[in-house]
C-alpha cells in the first residue's frame, strides 16, 4: 500500500551509490489531528505495529499509519517500548485519504 503508485527514481552520477539506480521516492506522512473517537492503548511486552495495525484495522500493512501518527515511536523498530501509549485513529479511510491526497 505505502509504495502503490510511488515514484520510481534514478541516481545520477554525483549520487555516492554510484549512478543508475533506482529507488523509490519519499512519501509525505499525513498530519492528523486527534478526534473524539481515536482510541488510545498502552503496549505490552510483544506488541508489534503490525499486529496492532491487524487488530485495529484487520490490515498488519497499516502497521506505518499508527508509527507515524505517533511520531515514529518506535525509532525504526516494529516494536514499540512496553508502556508506551498510541493513539490509534480510528478513521482509517480519512487518513487514507489525506495520503492519497499529499502523495
Amino acid at each position: 500500500m505505502i509504495y502503490n503508485n510511488a515514484d520510481i527514481l534514478t541516481t545520477t552520477i554525483d549520487c555516492p551509490f554510484g549512478a543508475g539506480k533506482q529507488y523509490y521516492k519519499a512519501k509525505q506522512f499525513p498530519i492528523i489531528p486527534p478526534t473524539a473517537n481515536d482510541l488510545y492503548v498502552v503496549t505490552v511486552e510483544g506488541d508489534r505495529l503490525d499486529l496492532l495495525a491487524y487488530t485495529y484495522y484487520q490490515d498488519a500493512s497499516l502497521w506505518w499509519v499508527i508509527s507515524a501518527i505517533n511520531n515514529n515511536c518506535t525509532l525504526g523498530s516494529m516494536f514499540p517500548v512496553p508502556g508506551t501509549q498510541l493513539r490509534i485513529p480510528t478513521d482509517i479511510n480519512n487518513v487514507l485519504t489525506i495520503f492519497g491526497n499529499i502523495n
